[in-house]
């Protein structure tokens, strides 16, 4: 806040410092004051959570249309990174639920002092004009990618199988998401994902699949 009353005096009045930590921010109540809900994101994300407070932003402002942010170059290609990437997955497939993503540019260590041992990348979001769905259907699409790429290079037919309850649950659920079971969790896009999570809450539903024990 000193800075920028030294360096932007006229901008005290729109500039409000909220001291928590970023994976547990719920929303606009945490800051305080009665401002509009934000509708940018610009930050240096903390390298080593980068991914799971960019979500958590993402999930708890709604109202944020584009997001700019710093991240370690490494981190920037998983969430940019397409179906059939060695780069992608689960980071790839959970930013794409919200927006488009894509890498906006590198920032080379010997800009920083100390140098890093890391490259930096700025990686740009532009929101979804609407959602592509409800947050019982979010839920549902993160669990069944966590397990999809929990075991790379297995089929998605074994690599869901003790998760669905056996072999026949498994294909059944890829079946009832119009996916061949004998596929990779890596070759599959967003919206394939979205749909193998819409089979998921069905199969729950009629009670064919046990319910969730993961908290999001």
């Amino acid at each position: 806040p000193e800075t920028v009353r030294a360096r932007m005096g006229e901008a005290v009045g729109r500039f409000h410092v909220v001291t928590m930590d970023a994976t547990e921010i719920s929303g606009v109540d945490d800051f305080g004051v009665d401002w509009p809900a934000p509708t940018k994101l610009v930050a240096n994300l903390p390298y080593n959570v980068a991914v799971p407070v960019l979500l958590n932003m993402l999930q708890a402002f709604p109202s944020v249309e584009a997001v700019v942010v710093m991240v370690q170059a490494e981190v920037a290609d998983r969430l940019a990174a397409g179906p059939g990437s060695r780069t992608y997955g689960v980071p790839s497939v959970k930013a794409s639920w919200y927006g488009t993503v894509e890498r906006a540019g590198t920032i080379g260590r010997s800009v920083f002092w100390p140098v890093p041992g890391v490259d930096s990348a700025l990686v740009r979001l532009t929101r979804l004009e609407s959602p592509r769905g409800d947050d019982e259907l979010r839920r549902a699409t993160f669990e069944v990618t966590d397990v999809a790429f929990g075991q790379r290079r297995k089929t998605l037919r074994a690599a869901l199988k003790n998760w669905a309850g056996g072999p026949e649950a498994s294909e059944a659920l890829l079946s009832a998401a119009g996916i061949d079971p004998t596929r990779r969790g890596e070759t599959l896009s967003i919206d394939e994902f979205v749909e193998l999570g819409r089979a998921v809450i069905d199969a729950r539903g009629r009670g064919a699949l046990a319910p969730s024990t993961v908290a999001r």
